[in-house]
């Protein structure tokens, strides 16, 4: 599985941005695809999770409310549209999938089998 993100930029505070992310590969459709950030000095963390068939979602705290995510079978994407960005949400995203479908409760880093590029978002205050 490949996984592209894309739809990251610089924007002001309570903005929003949809980001991007495609799935290529045979299986591709058959794997949960979570977003986790990166802060400068920060670990990795989660911020959203889909599963295969788009029935299940988790959310962070931090961001339950302002962030959706969502996807698409036929185009073999997942999207996280970002509303009410705030400066704390400055990171670089990373799109990842696993096979197995896990929720806040149980999704570490080390569940995920595949990893995209970031794409860097950025919020001035």
């Amino acid at each position: 599985v490949q996984l592209q993100a894309s739809g990251g930029g610089l924007v002001q505070a309570g903005d929003s941005l949809r980001l991007s992310c495609v799935a290529s590969g045979r299986t591709s459709s058959q794997y949960s695809v979570y977003w986790f950030r990166q802060a400068p000095g920060n670990e990795r963390e989660f911020v959203a999770g889909i599963s295969s068939g788009g029935g299940s979602t988790s959310y962070a705290a931090s961001v339950k409310g302002r962030f959706t995510i969502s996807r698409d079978h036929a185009k073999n994407e997942v999207y996280l549209q970002m509303n009410s960005l705030r400066p704390e949400d400055t990171a670089i995203y990373y799109c990842a999938a696993a096979w197995n479908w896990h929720t806040i409760v149980t999704i570490t880093t080390s569940r995920i089998e595949y990893w995209g590029q970031g794409t860097q978002v950025t919020v001035s205050s």
